[in-house]
């Protein structure tokens, strides 16, 4: 099934065309608020996005600005405004389509098909799907075997930092000064604390980790 997340304060209209797509296999959900559309997309994976322009305290153009800074995902605008600069500007700031209202749900189908289709299939990496650890910054959370670990902040600090440094010497006093959970008056000795806590959470045994290694004297590194 086709998620879209549509951002439309037209309640309307959005129902119509919510009723519309869903005869499609294609499952809108509707915020009118942009801010909170923006937040949903930290949150939920969606297939392509349906953008008003004319939207409560923020510009539609600033929306879609504001989303293509961070996401990848197919926009269409679809907008009652029909000056030839918005439209400009909408393609400008990242949009992918630009839909005129009114404008008959059957277009707005095949639209939407159309833009899907020329995107690239969206398929795990084999690689990445054999991985035992999943980093997602997107959603601040570590998959371990397929489900979200449950770490404290410093905990996903460490692991997220020393799985970005993959493979590489991460010394504590670097871990120390580059995750904001943890007080720069930390010790080193805290640091082993945490990481011991990160490896009863993987089940591994200090005596033989699998993931987090020891480089005595120095700190640790991340084995995939």
């Amino acid at each position: 099934m086709i998620k879209i997340l549509m951002i439309e304060d037209d309640a309307e209209l959005a129902e119509i065309l919510t009723e519309y797509l869903e005869q499609f296999d294609i499952k809108v959900k509707n915020v009118e608020d942009p801010y909170l559309g923006l937040s949903m997309l930290s949150v939920e994976d969606f297939d392509l996005i349906i953008l008003d322009l004319t939207l409560p305290g923020i510009d539609g153009l600033d929306v879609c600005k504001e989303i293509r800074k961070d996401y990848d995902i197919p926009i269409i605008i679809s907008s009652a405004r029909h000056d030839i600069l918005d439209k400009v500007t909408a393609l400008e700031n990242g949009a992918d389509d630009y839909l005129p209202k009114p404008y008959n749900p059957r277009e707005l189908e095949a639209r939407i098909r159309t833009i899907l289709r020329r995107q690239p299939s969206i398929k795990k990496d084999e690689k990445e799907e054999e991985k035992e650890l999943v980093l997602d910054e997107n959603k601040q959370e570590i998959r371990f075997k397929g489900k979200p670990l449950d770490l404290t902040a410093a905990e996903y600090g460490i692991l997220s930092y020393l799985m970005k440094k993959e493979g590489g010497v991460v010394s504590r006093e670097e871990l120390i000064y580059n995750i904001e959970a943890i007080s720069e008056e930390s010790s080193n000795k805290s640091i082993d604390v945490i990481v011991g806590r990160i490896r009863q959470k993987l089940g591994e045994s200090p005596k033989e980790p699998r993931h987090i290694k020891s480089v005595r004297g120095i700190g640790y590194k991340f084995i995939p």
